[in-house]
């Protein structure tokens, strides 16, 4: 059967701009003026921005002595897993030549220790950790369960291997006897870690909701005993756990430890003077090869010490303007040669 016009017709698209792809529209017509404007203005915003961020960096003040070496004894001691429950501490005196003005933070720093492997990441129980359900240790072996089948909360291997060293920085007022530099545990977390990712399971007392379980392997104390002075900073608020179980990218990485609290002689910040770290050594890392070291450090609007993202910025704004001269280069050499074949 033969199809009519009026068929033909009937499957026409509409006699519509859009239907007959007519809309109006703009095309960039790139001249080398533009081009190379565009790549200057760039490199100049990116030399300036490297140039403001690496000054910012370099204004900050940071002090950080390793205490691995240092510590010596109690190094070899923690080597033997065994002396797990025999304290050793030991004191680390330094010297600041000059007032760290402002808001002050310690860090732990470590080196060499790996939190970036594919196994230790997924070692926990996302489940367990916003206190939904404790027994739920799937992800976590083998450091879900202990020998008689019980759950270990936390469970998994970042939270078994937390760092546990205590570190207490003292002042010397005057040469006389070392005072304890007042420092805050709160707020070193990130916000949506510790309102979102953590909380304790729905009772009053966290011992009883913590009934049935374990604390992991290495850990001295259960979760809902990491602090006595401060009862809402146990379970899985407590900030300590926060920051370690928020893993690191690299094998050398700080994470922050406390804040100055600006009270008293600290009100302007840490004077210039003797200090001491009193530290009890706990965290083990000679097995691995590994160093621990504290770090005093203050921060600018930039962030902190590192020149990563100002060399970045220059490196980016430098090669941004040799590849704006190699072109400009090009586009006059070319320019030149059609001029030359015009008069010809």
């Amino acid at each position: 059967m033969k199809r009519t016009s009026e068929d033909g017709q009937s499957k026409l698209p509409d006699n519509t701009a859009l239907k007959q792809q007519q809309l109006p529209a703009y095309r960039l017509q790139l001249s080398a003026t533009g081009v190379l404007s565009c790549f200057f203005a760039t490199g100049v915003f990116c030399l300036g921005m490297g140039i403001i961020l690496i000054l910012s960096a370099k204004s900050i003040k940071e002090i950080e002595i390793k205490y691995t070496k240092i510590c010596g004894n109690c190094a070899k001691l923690r080597e033997d897993a065994t002396n797990f429950d025999k304290e050793c501490t030991c004191s680390i005196p330094f010297y600041l030549s000059e007032t760290m003005q402002g808001n002050v933070y310690m860090y732990y720093k470590l080196y060499g220790f790996y939190q970036n492997l594919y196994r230790y990441i997924l070692s926990r129980s996302n489940s367990q950790l916003v206190g939904t359900d404790l027994k739920d240790v799937g992800n976590c072996a083998p450091f879900s369960k202990s020998h008689d089948g019980t759950p270990i909360a936390p469970c998994g291997a970042i939270a078994n291997s937390i760092f546990n060293d205590t570190i207490i920085l003292s002042y010397k007022l005057n040469s006389s006897i070392p005072i304890k530099v007042p420092m805050l545990r709160s707020g070193i977390t990130w916000w949506t870690d510790k309102y979102v990712k953590f909380q304790n399971p729905s009772s009053i007392n966290l011992s009883s909701a913590f009934a049935g379980t374990t604390k992991p392997p290495c850990w001295a104390k259960p979760v809902y005993e990491l602090d006595g002075e401060d009862p809402g900073n146990n379970g899985f608020l407590n900030d300590d756990f926060i920051v370690w179980m928020r893993t690191a990218a690299f094998p050398t990485f700080k994470k922050l430890y406390r804040r100055l609290n600006r009270i008293q002689y600290f009100i302007e910040g840490l004077p210039a003077g003797n200090y001491s770290f009193n530290i009890t050594y706990n965290f083990p890392v000679t097995r691995f090869k590994g160093e621990k070291s504290v770090v005093l450090s203050t921060l600018t609007w930039s962030g902190g010490s590192s020149l990563f993202l100002g060399l970045v910025y220059t490196v980016t704004g430098a090669v941004t303007w040799l590849a704006s001269f190699s072109m400009m280069a090009v586009h006059l050499t070319l320019k030149d040669r059609k001029v030359l074949f015009i008069q010809q």
